[in-house]
């Protein structure tokens, strides 16, 4: 639909239950805009319920500011729609969480975020994920998760699971937050040098592990109690990453609380 159409449509009350993933509806594209129409008209897409798509060429640049994904073409958009109603909740979800944490101190958008994934972890899209996915045991090591050697004033940190391509499991969140804990409390501590042993720093989430929580309310509470992040951002100053090989989900979002990478 063009933007002065939603324009008119978000000034409707029951505008949500048209463009829902309960309706159905769980994604709109926007392409087309009358000079006439300003970002302030389009205020409502901040809270529907639905991933708004915006063809940037169509429109104009503080009415394009107003969607959730900017794209080039007509195309483009219909292939984010496609995707989005594959996974219309998470989806959603993501967007809406985009949109309110832009803003929060990191802190308290670590925290959000937290709460929209266990949201999704007791949902029907998360379980069909599972169904998919056959876990693989895991072989306990000998070796520490995350190694530490400290030379003077420089602590060497390095994620110790090759073999994993140092997927993020709970043994080695906890070996990461025992060593920044420590970093926190020890001042002659200058600066910490972060690598990854293996073919790559990490590869993110350990899918074996996905799904292994007792249920995503007490999931919450284990992020929100032991989180990595907040712990970065008190010494974003002092730690380096140093990236190498594929560096997927945690192993890029991680580094990135990071001052230099």
């Amino acid at each position: 639909m063009s933007a002065k159409e939603m324009a008119v449509a978000l000034a409707r009350p029951r505008i949500s239950e048209r463009w829902s993933p309960l309706a159905g509806s769980p994604a709109v594209i926007l392409d087309g805009a009358p000079a006439d129409v300003l970002a302030s008209d389009l205020q409502g897409l901040a809270w529907l319920p639905a991933v708004t798509i915006g063809v940037a060429s169509s429109l104009p640049e503080a009415v394009a500011d107003a969607v959730d994904v900017r794209v080039e073409t007509r195309d483009q958009a219909e292939a984010v729609a496609a995707a989005v109603q594959a996974n219309p909740l998470a989806s959603v979800t993501l967007v809406q969480l985009l949109r309110r944490t832009g803003e929060m101190p990191p802190q308290h958008a670590i925290l959000a975020e937290s709460q929209a994934y266990s949201t999704l972890q007791a949902g029907p899209e998360f379980s069909a994920w599972q169904k998919t996915y056959t876990r693989k045991a895991s072989m306990p090591s000998r070796e520490p998760a995350v190694r530490l050697d400290r030379e003077g004033p420089r602590l060497l940190m390095t994620f110790n699971r090759p073999e994993k391509r140092n997927a993020f499991s709970a043994e080695l969140r906890d070996a990461l937050c025992e060593a920044l804990a420590l970093v926190h409390e020890d001042d002659e501590i200058e600066s910490v040098i972060w690598t990854g042993a293996g073919p790559a720093f990490c590869s993110g989430g350990d899918l074996d592990e996905f799904g292994s929580f007792p249920d995503p309310a007490t999931a919450h509470a284990i992020r929100a109690t032991r989180n990595v992040g907040i712990l970065l951002i008190g010494c974003a100053g002092r730690v380096r990453p140093h990236l190498h090989g594929a560096c997927v989900g945690a192993g890029i979002e991680l580094p990135a609380f990071c001052r230099h990478v």
